[in-house]
């Protein structure tokens, strides 16, 4: 609170008004939904509706809750007592996470009062991880590790990627996982081309690759892992390409460490999978943060200026997708250190046929 409260000095901002979910957690505890946080250099505020308020009593410390009814004293009835009490001559909010329609109503409520756009004033903090929230992370990815060795041993053909997913899901929260990361990526054949690809009723079948994107959330933090395995004997094309990803991912492992850039070390490993031919089909991007979010800061990729520094948490994951072919993905989470970086998903990484 007090490095936000320096920075407000800097920006010559009197407040700053929070609605992202994973910045209001990060700064109050709060483990539900639907709030909102006013941040002043004075006091600090936390806003929201009946049915979280005791909780938010029990979890906010340091933070006044204050109750607000849509009918009878909505949020911004609640903002504008907080400014006039307070003085408070501008307020800054989060640009890339506001809803407009909430924006204009706090505008059109407190016509004296400045809304000025901001960016990065919490997820700045977020971007280096205490050792607390890295034993969370290391937590759930030890989860997806376990479930990954149950989902190779009941993953057949003829199963649906659609049950597979939801397998691998049960098994996480078997082992202790709030709740999946984010929506489990599942996809078999021709469909592993697509980096993003959605499990469908579409049955697993014999020589398919399969790409297994998934990860465990445990106490806000979340954990990301990929493997790509084959059902059945892979042939030479996916021996070949396998071999490129896990010679890149390595890379990678090795070139990722504090007083690095994301641009640096995607470069490294780009001239790996160049050096094979096949670098128009590798994807944009190296890797990404990974915390209460499951995408932040920083984002490796070709333009990326961010310097990794000791204790951020990132994925390394290159991936070549060819359409109408398959595509190989290998992901690991790693926390970076000043020397080797610190791998937190430790599933096997050799071409496993199943």
């Amino acid at each position: 609170m007090k490095k936000v409260i320096k920075q407000l000095e800097e920006r010559n901002l009197d407040g700053l008004f929070l609605v992202d979910y994973a910045n209001i957690r990060y700064m109050s505890g709060f483990t539900n939904a639907d709030s909102y946080i006013l941040i002043t250099k004075e006091k600090q505020y936390f806003l929201t509706d009946y049915r979280y308020s005791e909780q938010a009593e029990k979890e906010c410390k340091g933070f006044e809750v204050i109750t607000v009814d849509r009918e009878e004293k909505p949020l911004e009835q609640v903002i504008l007592e907080i400014a006039d009490s307070t003085g408070l001559k501008n307020i800054g909010f989060e640009e890339n996470h506001i809803v407009f329609q909430l924006l204009e109503k706090l505008r059109g409520a407190m016509p004296r009062i400045e809304f000025v756009p901001t960016n990065g004033i919490v997820e700045s903090l977020r971007y280096i991880k205490t050792n607390k929230e890295i034993d969370y992370i290391q937590t759930a990815a030890s989860i997806a590790d376990k479930a990954f060795d149950q989902i190779l041993d009941t993953l057949k053909p003829g199963m649906t990627e659609l049950e597979a997913a939801w397998k691998l899901e049960t098994f996480m929260r078997e082992f202790g996982a709030d709740s999946s990361a984010f929506q489990t990526i599942l996809i078999s054949g021709q469909k592993t081309s697509l980096p993003h690809g959605i499990p469908s009723r579409k049955k697993i079948e014999k020589g398919d690759l399969v790409t297994i994107d998934f990860g465990a959330l445990v106490e806000g933090y979340r954990s990301d892992m990929t493997r790509t395995i084959v059902v059945g004997k892979p042939d030479e094309k996916q021996k070949k390409i396998y071999a490129i990803i896990q010679e890149a991912q390595e890379q990678g492992l090795q070139s990722a460490r504090a007083g690095r850039t994301g641009k640096e070390v995607n470069e490294e490993v780009m001239k790996i999978i160049s050096g094979y031919g096949y670098i128009e089909f590798a994807g944009k991007g190296l890797g990404h943060g990974v915390g209460l979010d499951i995408h932040e800061l920083p984002f490796m990729n070709k333009t990326c200026g961010d310097e990794l520094k000791e204790n951020c948490v990132v994925t390394i994951e290159p991936g070549i997708y060819i359409p109408y072919w398959g595509g190989v993905r290998i992901e690991d989470i790693i926390a970076v250190k000043n020397g080797p970086c610190k791998v937190l998903s430790n599933s096997p990484k050799e071409l496993i046929s199943i």
